[in-house]
């Protein structure tokens, strides 16, 4: 060990949402610990999230709701950290919030009080919050690690990686923490953007003409990933398409597959057309269009594609394709609009329980690094308190 170096039980890289919750958390075990932040300022991703007011939870949330090589692997600590302890905590603070729907929680004001009630988790366990810590080095093995930084030099025998992913660069984000896991041999699931608008190109570039129309929808994928179906809003873009139903089907996208659209879920759109003696024709369509979605949106889909002819088998055709509309995004948005990263450090080479490497005593992966990736809606932030504060109770 440097004589040099300043001595803690405990270094914890990141001063995110994963990484504040676990500095606290072993903080107030007694625990001396220190939590250096490369930015100058502490939970810059939770200042922005759920529109400046923090979605910081679910109450529905379960192993179910995330991705990962290995479903079972959060269990363990989802288990140990539920929702509603995180509640118990707000509420202890006096921060005001709400259900917005689905089960999703939000501050009613600020996002910040979230970070200052973290802030002062972590000056209740006496930890050392240190910024502007760029320029890190670690040397050094397991249950002995030496870290280098602008700010000085540390040593601890636990060193826990809270250092996010790779969305929302203009926040600081980088890949430190996969370049260290594969420094200490553990593999990196390849990370890729999730909860990401899609891009469309070609023919299917007609539909940015739409930009600004919203719908309810069903949105389905089949691919790499699975199959995985989300009932939402999409929403058109200047580019391609967004909203909540199309940020949850991008995690499951891979390159070169296609997404299915029901533009009306449940409802017989052309039922009115196909009674006795009804109407038929172009006027007719729009109009039965019209009565389920917006008047351009409805318009579009119209002129986009007329049946082939009248009769009822062909207002049968598009209306089955009108529930199952087939999009072939060409990308996604990229990390500059991801909210979250998929992918991350193997879990394989992790303890479920504690979140430490298995073959690396006292290193330890929390958080959006870690190949654990949750849905839209507060997911990804509950899956932030929960392994935080799992290896929180383990350094």
């Amino acid at each position: 060990m440097n004589t040099d170096a300043r001595r803690f039980d405990v270094i914890v890289l990141g001063a995110g949402a994963a990484g504040l919750m676990c500095a606290a958390t072993a903080g107030q075990r007694g625990r001396r610990v220190a939590l250096l932040e490369h930015n100058g300022q502490v939970g810059r991703k939770i200042l922005i999230s759920g529109g400046g007011r923090c979605n910081f939870t679910n109450l529905h949330c379960g192993p179910e709701n995330f991705l990962s090589s290995n479903e079972h692997f959060a269990k363990s600590a989802l288990a140990l950290y539920r929702p509603l302890h995180f509640v118990e905590l707000v509420n202890r603070y006096g921060i005001a919030w709400h259900e917005k729907k689905l089960g999703q929680l939000f501050c009613d004001h600020s996002a910040r009080a979230i970070v200052e009630m973290l802030v002062e988790e972590c000056r209740r366990g006496t930890v050392e919050i240190i910024l502007n810590a760029g320029g890190i080095k670690i040397e050094g093995k397991g249950g002995a690690f030496h870290v280098k930084c602008l700010q000085g030099e540390f040593e601890a025998e636990a060193l826990v990686v809270a250092t996010g992913g790779l969305s929302i660069p203009k926040l600081g984000a980088t890949g430190f923490g996969y370049e260290l896991a594969r420094r200490f041999g553990m593999k990196v699931i390849e990370p890729k953007p999730a909860l990401v608008p899609f891009v469309l190109e070609g023919n299917e570039s007609a539909w940015t003409s739409l930009a600004g129309v919203a719908a309810d929808v069903s949105i389905g994928t089949a691919g790499a990933c699975g199959e995985a179906s989300f009932r939402e809003k999409l929403l058109v873009t200047h580019r391609g398409l967004s909203g909540p139903a199309v940020l949850q089907a991008s995690s499951y996208w891979h390159k070169g597959e296609e997404v299915k659209v029901d533009f009306a879920p449940g409802i017989e759109v052309l039922g009115p057309l196909r009674q006795p003696g009804a109407q038929r024709g172009e006027a007719a369509l729009k109009q039965a269009l019209h009565e389920v979605l917006p008047q351009r949106l409805a318009g579009f889909l119209a002129e986009a594609c007329m049946p082939r002819g009248w009769s009822n088998a062909a207002l049968a055709e598009y209306e089955k394709r009108f529930h199952s509309w087939v999009f072939h995004p060409v990308s996604t948005e990229g990390f500059d609009k991801a909210e979250v990263t998929s992918g991350g450090v193997d879990t394989a080479g992790l303890k479920a329980r504690t979140l430490e490497a298995l073959e690396v005593p006292g290193l330890f992966f929390v958080g959006e690094v870690v190949d654990v990736t949750g849905w839209l809606g507060g997911y990804n932030f509950q899956w932030a308190w929960a392994s935080g504060t799992a290896a929180g109770r383990a350094v």
